[in-house]
């Protein structure tokens, strides 16, 4: 594939590759490793509770219902769209001061 430039202002890549980050916090310790199994399949572990990885756009939507059902009241999962405008995607326990819809990276 080549290095793409994910954080350029322009939408549009060179194909329909993203970079995605994922963090989370969960506290019950089967359904943190059942998680973190999960996410193996989307990219690596790049510290405890934080993985990336590179997927194809139809992936992206796909991953994100996945994750849905990680969020609860005491969990969370934050999910890291990143190319040119990035989004971000919060479940479950949000007590950080919400970020605006886009930020230009």
């Amino acid at each position: 594939m080549g290095l793409v430039d994910f954080f350029k202002v322009d939408e549009k890549v060179a194909d329909d590759s993203i970079l995605v980050l994922i963090i989370y916090d969960i506290e019950n310790n089967k359904k943190r490793t059942k998680l973190a199994k999960h996410l193996q399949r989307y990219g690596f572990r790049v510290q405890k509770s934080a993985f990336e990885g590179i997927i194809k756009e139809n992936k992206y939507d796909k991953l994100v219902k996945e994750l849905a059902v990680y969020g609860s009241d005491k969990d969370s999962v934050r999910i890291y769209k990143i190319r040119g405008s990035s989004e971000v995607v919060i479940y479950g326990n949000d007590k950080v001061e919400r970020l605006p819809k886009s930020i230009v990276v």
